[in-house]
């Protein structure tokens, strides 16, 4: 989704737009430009993946401040994993700074002040997610943060967001967009907690990120008719009561909300060109369904008419 593009507004306007659309998109900070006001060139896109977003900006030469004050109007805590797709960036937080190339990440705790800019311009993307969906505590992240350089994973992650960003307008409107943000939830974690150093050793960190893990399982493995919860389990090195336990503990009913994603995913792929093409039991097959009837009955109880029906009616 388009944000902005500033050649579309008068040139007095342009500063002001940028300033909103970055608060929007991102988090409340000071906008210093390295041109005049009314050179300002800038375009801005929002991808979202579920719940979580990619944020793309390029840009003429600007810096961006987060302060003490800018967190006072802070919502839900937010941080993101960048990467630059042109030109140099300038970062610095919590006492680390960083020159951010086009083959490095940066990660950025919008909990916390800090600074970055473009002097010379350039393109910055932004992976954002929420410290809920991250599920790592605080110094977790902090101590990840200048040692990004040091995981193994890093450059996984920076291949990942990078493909990420290169067709985002296609991965975005794809039916999978929701899992593949989950999926990428989950390669973030790993590298933070792989940078991080010692953090896997905390059993309260295992626990407190295993349903997050589990999320992530599912969407990858949605269409397989043997995902159960003891597959599950055993697939996260824990025993059906520690993850039954962890599921309600996060009001999540586990076995209903793997029918509730397969039957939204089954939904989406009905109306597609293939979709349309295929039979209904074919359809039930793919997402985990192994009898056509159930999926049949389940898809009425949750829609209120048959998958046939949903055809006719999203096709008309």
């Amino acid at each position: 989704m388009l944000l902005l593009d500033t050649r579309d507004l008068p040139r007095a306007d342009r500063v002001e737009a940028f300033r909103v659309a970055m608060q929007e998109a991102s988090a409340p900070c000071r906008v210093e430009l390295s041109e005049p006001p009314d050179q300002l060139q800038a375009r801005m896109h929002l991808w979202r993946y579920g719940r979580t977003a990619l944020f793309t900006t390029d840009a003429s030469g600007y810096r961006l401040t987060r302060t003490e004050r800018h967190l006072r109007a802070q919502g839900e805590p937010v941080l993101a994993v960048s990467l630059q797709d042109s030109g140099l960036g300038e970062f610095a937080q919590l006492g680390h700074e960083q020159v951010v190339r086009d083959d490095d990440l940066m990660l950025v705790d919008l909990t916390a002040p800090y600074s970055f800019g473009c002097a010379t311009g350039g393109g910055s993307r932004a992976f954002l997610l929420t410290y809920d969906q991250l599920a790592l505590p605080v110094d977790v992240v902090r101590r990840a943060l200048p040692r990004l350089r040091a995981s193994p994973l890093h450059d996984l992650v920076h291949a990942h967001l990078s493909r990420l960003a290169a067709t985002a307008p296609e991965l975005a409107a794809d039916p999978g967009a929701a899992a593949l943000g989950t999926a990428t939830v989950e390669l973030v974690r790993a590298l933070i907690v792989s940078a991080a150093g010692d953090a896997l050793r905390s059993p309260s960190v295992r626990e407190r990120t295993l349903v997050t893990r589990v999320r992530a399982y599912v969407a990858q493995h949605l269409h397989d008719p043997g995902l159960t919860p003891g597959a599950i389990a055993g697939a996260h090195n824990v025993s059906l009561r520690q993850l039954y336990k962890a599921c309600n503990e996060a009001g999540l009913r586990l076995e209903q909300w793997i029918i509730e994603q397969r039957l939204e995913a089954a939904r989406v792929h009905l109306t597609t060109p293939a979709g349309l093409r295929r039979s209904i039991a074919a359809t039930a097959r793919a997402h985990g369904f192994a009898d056509p009837s159930h999926f049949t009955r389940r898809f009425r109880q949750a829609y209120g008419m048959t998958p046939r029906e949903w055809q006719r009616v999203a096709t008309a």
